[in-house]
């Protein structure tokens, strides 16, 4: 069966669990892609399957999705077994696997791939996961030293097995498929079809179900393709230096969820743009008239959700701005091509942060087109674009209106105060400007650390007379524009600064740069970081792992030393054992974000 049906269906029209509905509703996933609007059902019922599709069309979820609807949670053992060609798929397959089961309550999902240290994926296996995502290398290691059994796994997938062909492991995958139980659940997906990849699915698929999906590769030569690097600045600082500096007729912002789209719609309109936002749960009416807006220059910005943009044709669009990155090649070429319509010009910007570099490196190899980097506008470009509208709208206010009152009212002041016609004006032009300053001001340079000593080490500070007699090399207040936060994780978590600025660069996508001062305790540490964290930033490094453990990031908020009731949280030394100072690793390095 091959088909390339664009029937839209609802993901809550497939049988899946209430928790993986839950999952898909929270990220804004609302209509699945063409694979697995015919994948999921097959799966669900048990049939093996065989994809001949290309990355970038959903096929990720349209594996999962069904086959962790299957697993039994309350065995601890390897259920479903995921093979990839390499450890970086390995990580992104094992990630939307978590993602998309973060509501199924006691599922536990394991990558094993080369390159990680052994223990840490052996303690991971002792723990009882139900899903293994590997490379076919480093699952063999594993079977071979007795640390995974294949003998429980139902459900298998090979995932891009031409790529694992063209890297030779198909000796490998033929070894492993002969310790798999005879009696279990298949699926294959290859963007192509060689020999050796029909002969496995001939020898070990039953009665497949053949979806075939064409991936759209080509997007419009009209439209100039950008990325920016989410690192330092937050989204929403990013986009507003672009909304002043890029002349613009009209615009949509692309997000995942409804919930974005509303709150980033708010934002703009309190920065005072014409944005609306629209998603699926608007009646199709109210879709209509938002649109009809858009057409006719009432409104200039739509921050919208994939569904809710479905089938608009604005010929006024001129950007297109993936505030998030989309997860699919399709939807990527879907969004972009609401600009550059009718022969015009167009431009397209994505939003990436560091750890979502690999969904920018799939669009550019499905697409076969280099994404350019961004370069966003310096603070002086925007406080000239600043002056020189302010300059116009002087211009055009003494040409289109009439000032005589203004004028009679302004002379009379200047007489009774004796001031001069030019401060009077001053004045006027900063009562214009009170809400919003005319000038962006230079974010302040952090001052340079000594060379002898931890790029993130503190300046030393004033002896902390709750530390213990331990000297405390922490200011006792961030710096200006930073805030203090708490991480539950310390020295005796074999916690290092560099760990700390490895995970919060990797999970916030801020340079290393941009983080202040760290001290380490025995079971928690402290950082400062920039003030005004997104709440979606802030989720994710709450759930982000430091070491071995969850951050569990808090906001010290009114107490500047982080401290608690307890003894020590508070800094002092522990009865038995004497006091240690904080750890700052001098020989430490810091990755770049």
């Amino acid at each position: 069966m091959s088909s390339d049906s664009t029937a839209i269906l609802s993901f809550s029209d497939f049988d899946l669990p209430e928790g993986v509905l839950k999952s898909l509703s929270d990220s804004g996933y609302e209509t699945p892609t063409p694979i697995q609007q015919q994948a999921i059902p097959a799966l669900l019922e048990g049939r093996d399957l065989l994809g001949h599709a290309p990355t970038g069309t959903g096929k990720t979820a349209a594996f999962t999705l069904p086959l962790i609807s299957k697993i039994d949670l309350n065995r601890k053992q390897p259920q479903m077994l995921v093979m990839t060609p390499t450890r970086e798929l390995a990580i992104q397959v094992a990630e939307a696997v978590t993602h998309y089961a973060r509501f199924l309550k006691g599922m536990q999902v394991v990558p094993i791939y080369g390159g990680q240290d052994y223990s840490i994926q052996i303690r991971l296996l002792k723990r009882g996961a139900q899903v293994i995502v590997g490379t076919p290398g480093r699952i063999i290691d594993h079977i071979k030293r007795g640390t995974l059994s294949l003998d429980t796994i139902s459900q298998l997938v090979l995932d891009e097995a031409d790529e694992m062909l063209r890297m030779g492991f198909i000796d490998d995958i033929e070894w492993i498929l002969e310790q798999l139980p005879v009696e279990r659940q298949n699926a294959l997906f290859s963007a192509t079809m060689p020999k050796p990849i029909e002969r496995i699915a001939r020898k070990h698929l039953v009665d497949p179900l053949h979806v075939a999906i064409q991936s759209k590769t080509r997007t419009a030569e009209t439209i100039d393709q950008y990325f920016w690097l989410v690192s330092g600045l937050h989204k929403l600082d990013a986009l507003t230096r672009i909304l002043e500096v890029d002349d613009f007729d009209a615009m949509i912002i692309f997000s995942r969820t409804k919930t974005m789209t509303e709150e980033l719609a708010e934002k703009l309109q309190a920065r005072g743009y014409q944005a609306a936002a629209i998603n699926g749960d608007m009646a199709q009416k109210n879709r209509e008239a938002m649109v009809e807006k858009l057409k006719n220059g009432k409104l200039d910005i739509l921050v919208a959700t994939d569904v809710a943009a479905r089938g608009l044709d604005v010929e006024r669009i001129s950007h297109v701005i993936n505030y998030d990155i989309p997860h699919d090649t399709e939807s990527y070429i879907h969004r972009i091509g609401r600009t550059g319509r009718a022969g015009r010009s167009g431009k397209a910007i994505v939003f990436v942060a560091p750890r979502e570099r690999y969904l920018l490196n799939q669009i550019e190899k499905a697409t076969r087109k280099k994404i350019s980097a961004l370069e966003l506008p310096s603070t002086e470009t925007i406080n000239n674009k600043r002056v020189a509208r302010f300059k116009q709208q002087i211009a055009d206010t003494l040409a289109t209106e009439e000032l005589a009152f203004f004028e009679n009212l302004l002379t009379s002041f200047a007489e009774e105060h004796d001031t001069a016609p030019i401060k009077i004006a001053a004045a006027l032009a900063q009562m214009a400007n009170s809400d919003q300053p005319l000038l962006l001001k230079e974010a302040p340079q952090r001052a340079k650390k000594s060379r002898d000593r931890n790029e993130h080490e503190p300046a030393r500070g004033k002896r902390d007379k709750n530390s213990g007699g331990r000297k405390s090399s922490m200011p006792d207040a961030p710096e200006e524009n930073m805030e203090r936060f708490r991480i539950e994780a310390g020295y005796k978590d074999k916690v290092g600064p560099g760990n700390i600025v490895g995970a919060i660069a990797n999970e916030a996508g801020l340079e290393s740069k941009y983080i202040g001062a760290i001290e380490i305790y025995e079971s928690y540490s402290l950082v400062d970081l920039p003030s005004g964290m997104p709440d979606e930033v802030f989720n994710d490094l709450r759930d982000a792992r430091v070491g071995s453990r969850k951050m569990m990031i808090s906001r010290v908020m009114d107490n500047p030393r982080g401290k608690s009731a307890g003894n020590e949280a508070a800094g002092k030394p522990r009865s038995d054992k004497k006091p240690k100072k904080p750890r700052h690793d001098k020989k430490s390095k810091h990755p770049k974000a």
